[in-house]
């Protein structure tokens, strides 16, 4: 399974396979046909509130991810991620697209990762959660 990420606005391609539009909200000045998405899965964006907070406050990405890590683990979203699992174990290429100007920082990336296994949601943030990644670190240097 190969993903890749692209702003809705980009030209489409015929190497992009399956394209599915990861954002709440229909790309402004945009047709249907125009965009070519296959499918929309508005569940697994993030919420309104959530999507507002992050562009008041675009410095703040660790912050996002965490909250949109915590969105995703609601009945709705999970659903819709599960969905998405399910079509990135059909091994053809996937094509998330998003309306964000910011292509490195935005709920794509993050979907991105979570597909390619690259990132884990995060399970604690305490004290204990971050000597526990220090020992994991340290153990593999040995």
């Amino acid at each position: 399974m190969r993903v890749v990420i692209k702003r809705v606005y980009e030209r489409p391609a015929q190497s992009d396979g399956r394209r599915l539009l990861v954002d709440r909200l229909w790309p402004r000045g945009l047709t249907k046909a125009a965009a070519h998405v296959d499918e929309w899965l508005r569940d697994i964006a993030p919420s309104n509130e959530l999507r507002r907070w992050y562009h008041a406050r675009p410095g703040e990405w660790a912050s996002f991810r965490k909250r949109y890590l915590k969105e995703l683990s609601s009945p709705e979203a999970e659903q819709a991620l599960q969905h998405l699992y399910q079509l990135a174990h059909k091994k053809k290429r996937l094509t998330l697209l998003f309306a964000s100007k910011n292509e490195t920082r935005n709920n794509a990336m993050v979907l991105k990762e979570l597909l390619e296994g690259t990132r884990k949601p995060p399970t604690g943030t305490g004290p204990g959660a971050v000597r526990a990644v220090r020992k994991r670190a340290v153990a593999r240097r040995r």
